[in-house]
């Protein structure tokens, strides 16, 4: 699963996709109309899903791509719950994804990134794609 074209910028709503970098902000394009957009480093801040990953048990950590990739692989088993589920329902449906990951360090707001993204990106087949891609690569 590759993430490296998909970043989360403060002040945008939704995953963006990265069209071009510069020293002083980003162009990214909306994944929905495809509007490009400049964003300045002095007004948002970027997270790059490829970078992001979950605190685990064993003071290591787990990239954000095997976290959906396990999501993928269990939706038919365990369905997503609703983001407004309760706190509890949350907690239990992620240690299904990630057995080991840290409860102290991984938040219930945490949680619901992980699965807004996630569905997002599923939403739009842009994981299913990415997936398919990785396997034609390695043949």
């Amino acid at each position: 699963m590759n993430l490296k074209d998909f970043v989360v910028v403060t002040g945008l709503s939704g995953v963006q996709r990265i069209v071009s970098t510069k020293d002083n902000g980003m162009l990214v394009a909306n994944i929905d109309s495809g509007k490009i957009k400049f964003a300045s480093t002095r007004k948002h801040q970027f997270s790059p899903l490829e970078t992001i990953s979950i605190y685990t048990d064993d003071d290591d950590s787990v990239e954000l791509k095997v976290v959906f990739q396990n999501m993928l692989d269990q939706m038919e088993d365990n369905p997503i719950p609703e983001i407004k589920s309760p706190s509890d329902k949350l907690r239990e449906y992620f240690t299904d994804i990630l057995p080991n990951h840290d409860r102290d360090q991984v938040h219930i707001s945490d949680i619901k990134k992980a699965i807004r993204w996630f569905q997002f990106l599923n939403e739009r087949g842009l994981l299913a794609a990415s997936e398919e891609e990785g396997s034609e690569e390695e043949e």
